[in-house]
């Protein structure tokens, strides 16, 4: 059962070590930055507002700068929220599993079903790429970077265990990656409602079985080592 949340001037109850005023101002940012993800997806990053942003809380100009002095900090404070919840769904999805494969098949369809419930991140990455290109690493690639030790350790154990075939975790993490980011825009700029597990079935079929048969993998995979060995003797002629 869902529990109301109390009116937001309400006295919060303090945990241990942190006191009130802390936890109030956590919760007033969380409320700002909530509102303006609303704003931001629905009207651009050039024509929001921050006065209709503080209007729309009840709050004072002055009270949203004091959280956010800049637009700019308020924006990105908007993707990088996006980009926590969408770890915080793939963490929950994975929670209790063990097997590193079912660990992945549940990655990947929270993936989908999170970014289909909340299309709103996606507008939000978009414009971050539009309005801040002078930005070395967007927000979406500083979040999956800080994820990708754990998953790289799934797919080494993957290895180890004789289950996927030795691969470098790094490409197998990057091809993967790749793969689920452009499904993830396809189906927001196409507006695809096809059922998400059917896609991520797909998308895992492909994945964990590729497209060809054990009889063209084995053909496919001598002439990658006549490729290899006829590198290697240019090399040495050269």
């Amino acid at each position: 059962m869902l529990k109301n949340h109390p009116p937001s001037d309400a006295p919060v109850p303090s945990r241990a070590g942190r006191p009130v005023n802390e936890l109030l101002r956590e919760r007033r940012r969380e409320e700002i930055v909530e509102a303006a993800v609303k704003l931001f997806a629905e009207h651009g990053y050039a024509t929001t507002d921050t006065q209709a942003l503080a209007d729309s809380l009840a709050i004072g100009k002055g009270t949203l700068y004091r959280y956010f002095p800049r637009k700019e900090a308020l924006f990105l404070a908007a993707v990088d929220r996006g980009m926590r919840q969408l770890g915080e769904a793939i963490d929950r999805s994975t929670a209790g599993i063990a097997d590193p494969l079912d660990q992945i098949r549940a990655a990947i369809h929270a993936y989908l079903v999170f970014f289909q419930e909340h299309p709103e991140v996606v507008e939000l990455m978009i414009q971050e790429r539009a309005q801040f290109k002078d930005r070395k690493r967007p927000t979406y690639f500083e979040h999956r970077e800080s994820h990708m030790g754990y998953w790289q350790e799934v797919y080494r154990a993957l290895v180890a265990s004789g289950r996927c075939r030795d691969l470098p975790a790094e490409r197998v993490h990057d091809v993967i990656g790749d793969l689920m980011y452009g499904a993830m825009f396809t189906n927001y700029v196409a507006g695809r409602r096809r059922p998400l597990g059917e896609q991520a079935q797909d998308i895992l079929d492909l994945i964990f079985c590729g497209i060809l048969t054990e009889s063209e993998r084995t053909r496919e995979g001598a002439k990658g080592g006549r490729s290899e060995r006829g590198g290697r003797s240019a090399e040495r002629g050269a």
